[in-house]
């Protein structure tokens, strides 16, 4: 078993919103909403505490060596990061070198068939570079890689009833969220090829990239738990001759390195 904690900054919170002292990175949010946290979990540490989203009010150094005084008082082995782009990572990490502290070793990061350029192009140098690991969260993009909105939003379904994701039903009405859900439907040949549902397909995609770590998976029955698990035995049928076919279907790999642009010089110029 591996424990996970992190801070989630909200913005607000009824009725009056947080105080100063209770939101972002700061040296003393960190370390009392460590100490509560351990509290409530009833336990003396976590394995892993991440940072819940950059706080771009408290400086590097600062969100740095808290982290690293909650690992010097046995709190938390490690510290990783959520949402922070490539560059605060290695400022991160520059800073941690500097001071003969730890960085960030894992991020948590939106990642699927929908949702790429981050992982898969601007932390392309960090897995190397700094052995980052990566706790994905969102792999079925919502339920919306599992193909269960693509003709209509199910009444008993969290699009139709959450008011947060009412707002991603209302986007799947736009051009470019039908242009999301046609991509869906020409999935399903290579799932019904590979013998799993489209929501097996987009798991095994999201653990056949040896840069994921862990996968983060939610569950509203437990059926939905034994197909997850299912996704496992998919995994090494995700053939290079598949991933292509994978990717002539979704149109959205990103480039490995930025476009080049070359100057046209004529007489003129």
């Amino acid at each position: 078993m591996f424990l996970v904690a992190q801070f989630i900054d909200y913005k607000n919170r009824a009725p009056g919103g947080y105080s100063v002292n209770e939101k972002g990175l700061s040296r003393k949010h960190v370390v009392e909403g460590t100490k509560a946290s351990l509290e409530r979990l009833q336990l003396d540490y976590v394995d892993l505490i991440f940072a819940h989203r950059p706080d771009q009010d408290t400086p590097m150094a600062e969100i740095v060596r808290a982290f690293n005084f909650i690992i010097d008082r046995g709190w938390a082995f490690y510290w990783g990061t959520s949402e922070w782009s490539a560059e605060q990572i290695t400022d991160a990490h520059r800073i941690a070198e500097n001071l003969g502290l730890i960085g960030p070793l894992m991020e948590q990061p939106q990642y699927n068939m929908l949702h790429r350029d981050r992982f898969e192009r601007e932390y392309a140098p960090l897995y190397a570079k700094y052995g980052l690991g990566t706790t994905i969260f969102s792999p079925l993009a919502t339920g919306i890689l599992t193909g269960k909105y693509n003709t209509e939003i199910p009444a008993d379904s969290r699009l139709a009833h959450n008011e947060y994701f009412k707002k991603i039903a209302v986007s799947l009405e736009t051009v470019e969220g039908k242009a999301k859900l046609a991509k869906i439907t020409g999935l399903q040949p290579i799932a019904k090829k590979l013998e799993c549902t489209l929501a097996q397909l987009a798991l095994a995609w999201c653990i056949k990239n040896p840069n994921v770590s862990t996968v983060i998976t939610g569950a509203s029955k437990p059926s939905q738990i034994a197909e997850n698990i299912q996704a496992l035995s998919v995994v090494p049928k995700l053939t290079d001759e598949i991933l292509s076919e994978i990717d002539a279907v979704l149109e959205n790999k990103p480039e490995s390195q930025p476009k080049k642009t070359t100057k046209v010089f004529t007489d003129t110029d």
